[in-house]
């Protein structure tokens, strides 16, 4: 039953790093390709597999941090 809460906050971690990653970033990357190329297919696909590999590297790193500082026991 642990386990489950265990998971329930990695995947709300993760979401609420990448909303955070899309907030800071989105503006600067449709500046950075242009709005015409930004609403493109492949270049949103290219932003968005950025943005989920960071978020997924900053969600390990926080969990690692969490069960260091035995907040989290699994």
């Amino acid at each position: 039953m642990e386990n489950i809460g265990i998971i329930v906050i990695v995947i709300s971690l993760f979401l609420i790093i990448t909303f955070l990653y899309w907030k800071l970033t989105n503006g600067y990357a449709e500046k950075e390709y242009g709005k015409k190329m930004f609403k493109q297919w492949g270049t949103r696909t290219f932003y968005w597999s950025g943005a989920l590999f960071i978020s997924g590297g900053i969600t390990v790193c926080v969990i690692y941090l969490l069960k260091w500082g035995n907040v989290l026991t699994f």
